[in-house]
């Protein structure tokens, strides 16, 4: 048998004690770093680096249109704020879905688009063939404006008010016709979703755009339609067309005059149309946090607010899960629609 030395033994016992030590001292250093009161002076985080580059703002209507007016409004101070150049960029054609497609596919972490609600909720149910999934594919930044419809009907139409034209409405049946510039758009959507609430059954006409409608309504082929307000004021003023009312549950500050739904008896509809600012998915979340704290505060100002105001939209300016609940809550509220009436495009 093979004694142990006199140094081996002592070493043996400093190797057991130093074990001890340090399966002792590992729970002490976590308690103690755990209750570690913050420093009087804590280290600030560096500043974002971004942009280092001129930033694409992508609008996919033409030039002189409500989202590019609004991307045009936008895009000065927010350069200012950001340092770098923003310039607008006009992708137009398939009902703004080529410039929602570029958006969602940019990977230089500079492009972002200026979108309107059904580039970003509906559309993926409308075609199923899209290119792009408006649900998983953007990075929402901020809701910038919100905007109830207003329907209208030719000057003669029956009834000295909302309650009384729907009475004939509904008694009218499938004889009147109603226009929309599109299947699939929100002019669209929202009279089937109107049909189910107010119990009417007007013939969906489409056409190319908001003045060819104002056009055959005055010609006696139509006798509803959903428009902006703006379009629909315009004509309203002219003495070209009545108001019946506007598509959101209360009055909107944008046509105050005008009676709601509810007020004409039709409960439980709202119908909003809406732009905001989104980027592509991969878009970093630090980037996306700080356009949509500098997209709100400057849509929120006094000076942009009137802008977006005179353009037709009533200021919301939220942040980047504001957006992204909205986004959820059309999808739901169209999709149902687009399902029960089985619309496509």
């Amino acid at each position: 048998m093979i004694r142990p030395t006199l140094p081996s033994l002592k070493l043996r016992r400093l190797t057991s004690l130093a074990l001890a030590i340090t399966v002792f001292a590992a729970p002490v250093a976590a308690f103690a770093q755990a209750n570690k009161k913050p420093s009087a002076n804590p280290t600030p985080a560096a500043p974002l680096a971004w942009p280092t580059q001129t930033v694409k703002l992508i609008v996919g209507f033409p030039a002189g249109s409500s989202p590019d007016l609004t991307a045009r409004t936008l895009a000065e101070p927010l350069s200012k704020a950001l340092g770098q150049p923003v310039i607008v960029e006009n992708k137009v054609g398939a009902g703004g879905n080529i410039a929602a497609d570029f958006v969602a596919k940019a990977t230089d972490n500079h492009t972002i688009g200026l979108m309107i609600n059904g580039n970003m909720t509906i559309a993926k149910l409308l075609n199923p063939k899209l290119s792009y999934d408006p649900l998983t594919d953007f990075a929402p930044i901020s809701l910038i404006g919100v905007s109830p419809l207003v329907l209208v009907a030719p000057l003669n139409a029956p009834g000295n008010n909302a309650k009384e034209f729907f009475v004939a409405a509904r008694n009218a049946g499938n004889k009147w016709n109603y226009g929309s510039p599109g299947v699939g758009t929100v002019g669209h959507i929202g009279m089937e979703m109107l049909k189910g609430k107010a119990g009417i059954d007007p013939l969906h006409v489409p056409y190319a755009g908001y003045p060819q409608i104002a056009t055959a309504m005055l010609g006696g082929q139509l006798q509803l339609s959903m428009m902006p307000p703006g379009l629909a004021n315009a004509q309203i003023k002219a003495g070209k067309l009545k108001a019946i009312g506007t598509t959101s549950s209360g009055r909107s500050p944008l046509v105050p005059d005008l009676p709601s739904m509810a007020e004409a008896d039709i409960r439980g509809f709202n119908l909003e149309i809406w732009n905001a600012l989104a980027g592509p998915k991969n878009l970093p979340p630090a980037v996306v946090n700080k356009l949509a704290t500098l997209t709100s505060d400057i849509a929120r100002s006094p000076e942009i607010r009137q802008k977006l105001f005179n353009q037709g939209w009533q200021v919301a300016g939220t942040t980047a899960e504001g957006l992204a609940t909205r986004i959820k809550s059309d999808t739901a509220l169209l999709g149902g629609i687009i399902q029960m009436r089985g619309i496509t495009n």
